[in-house]
């Protein structure tokens, strides 16, 4: 059996597969609270205790730059180090980045588990481009050598904000102020990003915040509650901040595409673009994804999909412990 793990700041799952890294009915999965436990390998240990599972290897995706096998994840107080894991399973482990893991999943997916924004060319081929907004912004690239992907992990997501116009500019500016440092794209395509550009947006006398909205925004996720309030249409201010949101998120999957010649497709995971899919669809985001200059007709030509299954890193994670397994 095979155990792969997604590691994310709010949820740890871990889930057994077969030997061929796939996940059969009936076979242990668990879902636990991260920041409940004092490391990964708490959790492993207490999976193992309630399922009886002996792992023959296993592999997990994190969150953050992975080297030699160890990552300090990057929202969590946790460091991973694929080693301890090794000696705590008594079985081979590989720990590798959450979106590399993604990437690793796609092959896992069911036709209904993608949605299509974009069917680019119809010989689409070619390497593929991950990006993933959620709590952070994540990015993976999957290499073609003619005959298979083959998936990495990159840091893209903290790679510098470009603005694209004067509103732009400013929201850059506050940005820098408020953070005193480097504003990443991570800054504005995520689910605090998103918080970001509505306060922007509110602080700037773009809009206005009414009682009933500032105490939503108190009570629940912010996040959230801006883009369900969006999708609604029950806040002008959170409908502005959600359109321009998926406009970032358009002109940063574009340059992600662009640097990995992605022309195989782009895949958009995460837990945000499942849930805005109406709105990734309505313009906004092509259009961004699209306004390239020169390079737009190339990128018309590369597929964009958005990744359904929120399982897609644990799955991907399966996957990449069968087939290094198997060497």
């Amino acid at each position: 059996m095979i155990l792969g793990g997604d590691i994310g700041g709010t949820h740890t799952r871990l889930a057994v597969f077969d030997d061929d890294g796939r996940k059969q009915p009936g076979q242990p999965d668990r879902t636990y609270p991260s920041r409940e436990h004092a490391g990964l390998e708490v959790i492993v240990r207490r999976f193992v205790d309630e399922t009886g599972v002996r792992a023959a290897a296993a592999c997990f995706g994190v969150a953050g730059p992975v080297r030699n096998g160890r990552c300090v994840a990057t929202n969590l107080p946790w460091i991973v180090d694929a080693a301890d894991l090794t000696r705590d399973l008594g079985a081979r482990a590989w720990v590798i980045n959450d979106l590399e893991a993604t990437a690793w999943g796609l092959a896992a997916l069911a036709p209904g588990e993608v949605a299509e924004l974009s069917p680019g060319a119809p010989d689409a081929a070619g390497n593929i481009a991950v990006v993933a907004a959620g709590t952070g912004l994540g990015e993976a690239g999957m290499y073609w050598d003619g005959k298979r992907h083959h998936p990495f992990a990159t840091e893209g997501g903290h790679a510098n904000f470009a603005p694209d116009d004067e509103l732009e500019d400013e929201l850059l500016t506050w940005l820098r102020k408020r953070i005193g440092g480097q504003v990443s794209w991570e800054r504005v395509v995520s689910g605090p990003g998103l918080v970001s550009v509505y306060e922007f947006l509110r602080d700037s006398g773009r809009g206005e915040e009414p009682a009933w909205l500032a105490d939503a925004l108190r009570q629940g996720d912010p996040g959230a509650t801006i883009s369900s309030l969006a999708r609604d249409g029950k806040s002008p201010l959170c409908v502005a901040a959600l359109d321009r949101f998926v406009g970032l998120y358009g002109s940063e999957a574009g340059n992600a595409a662009l640097k990995m010649m992605a022309t195989g497709g782009v895949y958009l995971g995460g837990g945000i673009a499942p849930r805005i899919v109406p709105k990734l669809k309505d313009g906004t985001f092509l259009g961004r994804f699209l306004a390239k200059g020169r390079m737009g007709r190339l990128l018309e030509s590369m597929p964009v999909r958005v990744v359904l299954n929120d399982q897609a890193g644990l799955l991907g994670a399966g996957r990449c412990a069968a087939v290094l397994a198997r060497g």
